[in-house]
C-alpha cells in the first residue's frame, strides 16, 4: 500500500481509494458528476461531527464518504438526496430566507399573508350626549314659568330669579365642598344673594352694590364660628360665589326696572338661547376645528360663526320690533355681544368644572344638568346686555 495515497484526493476512474487500489476488469467509471452514476450510487448517512474529507491522516473513512468535495474549488456541502432539499433549520438559516420544503411537509416559517385593510366602520350617527326629549320638555316647561311671570307681574319674575340664584349657590357650594374640601357658607350666601336681587330691583345699582358689600362682610364673619383652618380659602370661595352668581343676576333685575323692561329681558333670554342654539347646530353639522380643546372639547370654531351668525339676526329683529326706540344696526352690535359674552360664559363654567372633575354642577334639570349649567351663559351676559341697552335707549 502506497502511503502517499493517504488523504489524497480522488483520481479519474475511481470512486474513492481503497487499500486494495484499482479493481481489476472494471469498467473505467465516469465522471463524478455523471447523473446515471449518480443515480445509481446511495448515499451514505450524514455524519456532522466527524470530519469530512481530508480529515486526519489516520482516519480512512474520510476518504470513502460522499462529504467530501469532488473538486478542490468546489464549497464543502453535506450530501444529501438530489431529489429531496435539506430542511429547514431555524437555528443556522435566517428566517427571511426562502428555502425548499420537503414534499407534503408544513412549512417552518411561511410566509406571511399579504396585508388585507380592515373593513371601514360603518359612519355613526353624532349624538348630543343628553337626552334631547327631556332637554326640550324641561326647556318648554321653564319658558312658559318665565313668560307667565314676567308679562303678568314683575314682582313674581323677581321671585323667579332670587330662587334660581339660591338654587345654583347651593350647586355651586356643594360641588365645591365635595370635590376640593371649600366650605363657602351657604346660609349667608343665600339670604345676601336673594337680598341683592331685591334691592337692583327696588333700588337700582347702588342697592346691589350695597347688598353685595354686605352679603361678602357676612360671609367673613360666618366663617369665624368654625376653626381657623382653610378660613382663607373658604370665605375667597364665598365672596366669589356672591359676585359669580346673584350680583351678575341682579342685571337682569335692573332691566326689568325699565318702563319696557319685559320685553328687554325676553330680548335677552331670546339672544342668550338663540346663540347658543346657533352654536350647537353650526357646530354639530360643520364643526371640525376646536375652540377651547383644553377647556370644552366639544366647542368649536365653527359654532362659534353660527352663534354670533344666529345672534346679530336675531338681535337686529328684537332691537326693531321689541325695543322702543330701537334700531336694527344696533341689534347687529348687541347680537355680536352677546355671542361673545354667553362663548365666554361657557368657557369659564367649564373651567370650573374640568377643575372639580365634574360633569353637570347638579341633576335638577333632566337633560340639562343643574341650574348653574343653564346660568352659565346667562349670568355674564346680563350685565352687557343691561349696559349696551342704557347706552342705546336710555334705562327708562
Amino acid at each position: 500500500m502506497n502511503d502517499s495515497s493517504w488523504g489524497a484526493p480522488p483520481q479519474a476512474g475511481y470512486w474513492g481509494p481503497s487499500d486494495q487500489g484499482p479493481v481489476q476488469g472494471a469498467a473505467p467509471a465516469g465522471p463524478t458528476y455523471d447523473a446515471p452514476e449518480a443515480q445509481q450510487t446511495r448515499p451514505m448517512p450524514i455524519v456532522p461531527d466527524e470530519p469530512a474529507y481530508g480529515g486526519h491522516q489516520d482516519d480512512d473513512r474520510g476518504a470513502a464518504r460522499l462529504s467530501g468535495p469532488l473538486f478542490r474549488d468546489e464549497t464543502q456541502q453535506p450530501p444529501y438526496d438530489v431529489r429531496q432539499s435539506p430542511p429547514y433549520d431555524p437555528r443556522t438559516q435566517p428566517s427571511d430566507t426562502p428555502q425548499a420544503q420537503p414534499y407534503g411537509a408544513v412549512p417552518q416559517n411561511p410566509e406571511p399573508m399579504p396585508d388585507v385593510p380592515p373593513p371601514a366602520p360603518a359612519p355613526q350617527k353624532k349624538s348630543a350626549g343628553r337626552d334631547l326629549g327631556a332637554a326640550i320638555g324641561v326647556g318648554v316647561g321653564l319658558a312658559v314659568v318665565i313668560i307667565a311671570s314676567l308679562f303678568v307681574v314683575k314682582a313674581a319674575f323677581v321671585g323667579v330669579i332670587a330662587v334660581a340664584v339660591v338654587v345654583g349657590l347651593w350647586e355651586l357650594t356643594s360641588r365645591l365642598q365635595e370635590r376640593k374640601g371649600i366650605k363657602a357658607p351657604l346660609v349667608p350666601l343665600a339670604v345676601g344673594g336673594a337680598a341683592m336681587v331685591v334691592a337692583g330691583y327696588v333700588r337700582g345699582p347702588e342697592g346691589a352694590w350695597v347688598a353685595m358689600a354686605l352679603t361678602a362682610l357676612a360671609v367673613l364673619v360666618w366663617r369665624m364660628t368654625e376653626p381657623p383652618e382653610g378660613y382663607l380659602k373658604d370665605v375667597t370661595a364665598g365672596v366669589f360665589a356672591a359676585f359669580y352668581v346673584p350680583f351678575l343676576a341682579t342685571f337682569v333685575a335692573l332691566m326689568l326696572t325699565a318702563d319696557d323692561g319685559a320685553w328687554r329681558v325676553l330680548t335677552f333670554l331670546l339672544l342668550t338661547v338663540v346663540s347658543d342654539t346657533g352654536a350647537y347646530a353650526i357646530g354639530w353639522r360643520f364643526g371640525t376645528h376646536k375652540l377651547a380643546p383644553r377647556i370644552s372639547p366639544g366647542k368649536t370654531r365653527e359654532g362659534l360663526f353660527g352663534a354670533v351668525s344666529f345672534a346679530m339676526v336675531a338681535g337686529a329683529l328684537c332691537m326693531q320690533f321689541l325695543i322702543d326706540d330701537g334700531s336694527w344696526w344696533q341689534g347687529l352690535i348687541l347680537g355680536f355681544a352677546v355671542a361673545a359674552s354667553a362663548t365666554l360664559g361657557d368657557l369659564g363654567e367649564s373651567m370650573i368644572k374640568r377643575d372639580l372633575g365634574i360633569k353637570d354642577m347638579g341633576t335638577l334639570l333632566p337633560g340639562h344638568g343643574g341650574i348653574m349649567d343653564r346660568l352659565d351663559s346667562l349670568l355674564p351676559t346680563a350685565p352687557v346686555v343691561w349696559l349696551l341697552l342704557v347706552l342705546f335707549v336710555g334705562s327708562g
